[in-house]
């Protein structure tokens, strides 16, 4: 791999990761046009790593925040106010458990996974942003208005909100279905506002992200021989910094509820791939 494909699959990944389009299938489709088929799934990883510190710097307050409150908790020393952001900490162990589950099992099967079934994860992303629009509009249009919220650390998810989160987010572990439109679909699909959910569907993010590294880690020697440290340098560092500006962006695009735009993108892009695949 040479440097400046390191740093067109970082730049791919860093918009990928966050946008509702899949990273991980467009890194897959990529990387066949570029012949580099043999690529270790840590390299992917790597990347993901990179726009993960973007996604830690970006909520990095409201991180710091659930973190004291946790502290607070197993201390015994909460607050009245503490008592919100209880419910979102137990839907995030929730959903943190359920796509662990989700990624323990399916490892071994996603790593053999052909680009026309990738293509067709595609749609069905471009189809649960549809529904999700839809539904979110028809029944919970009057939860994802912009609140007091839009000015506090704190974020509310209900416990059962978060095992509908979690079981989505387990489902976005196929290549092809994004991580991020399956959860922020998941999210609005069962009641929650529209800037708690790309909130929450990002630090969940985190622990499933870190969860995927220890399970390649092994592979960690063959990287170095196969890709090479340039590329993996420079392919983070584009990573995280298109994932940044990614994020800022989509958090806009989500609070205006268009997320759905994304299917007039992704509906196209499968049918092609399974066309000429």
């Amino acid at each position: 791999m040479t440097i400046f494909q390191g740093i067109i699959l970082g730049l791919l990944q860093g918009v990928a990761e966050f946008l509702p389009i899949s990273s991980s299938g467009h890194l897959a489709v990529v990387q066949r046009l570029f012949d580099l088929q043999d690529i270790p799934l840590l390299f992917d990883i790597f990347l993901h790593l990179a726009t993960l510190l973007a996604v830690i710097i970006f909520f990095w307050k409201k991180i710091w925040y659930l973190l004291c409150v946790f502290c607070r908790w197993i201390t015994r020393r909460s607050k009245q106010e503490d008592s919100s952001a209880h419910s979102t900490i137990i839907a995030f162990l929730i959903g943190t458990g359920v796509t662990g589950v989700f990624g323990i099992l399916l490892s071994d099967f996603i790593s053999d996974i052909s680009i026309k079934i990738i293509c067709c994860g595609f749609i069905i992303t471009a189809f649960l942003l549809l529904l999700s629009a839809w539904i979110e509009k028809k029944y919970f249009a009057n939860k994802t208005s912009p609140s007091s919220e839009q000015d506090s650390e704190n974020i509310y998810v209900k416990p059962i909100q978060g095992l509908f989160i979690g079981l989505a987010q387990g489902f976005g572990v196929f290549p092809g279905i994004s991580r991020s439109g399956s959860t922020i679909a998941g999210a609005l699909l069962c009641g929650v506002n529209r800037k708690t959910a790309g909130e929450f569907s990002f630090l969940i993010s985190i622990p499933a992200i870190l969860g995927a590294f220890l399970l390649e880690v092994k592979d960690i020697g063959q990287i170095g021989s196969s890709v090479g440290i340039a590329p993996i340098v420079a392919g983070c560092a584009a990573a995280f910094i298109s994932g940044f500006v990614a994020l800022f962006f989509l958090m806009k695009i989500i609070c205006k509820g268009k997320l759905e735009w994304f299917s007039l993108y992704l509906i196209p892009l499968g049918i092609l791939g399974i066309i000429f695949f």
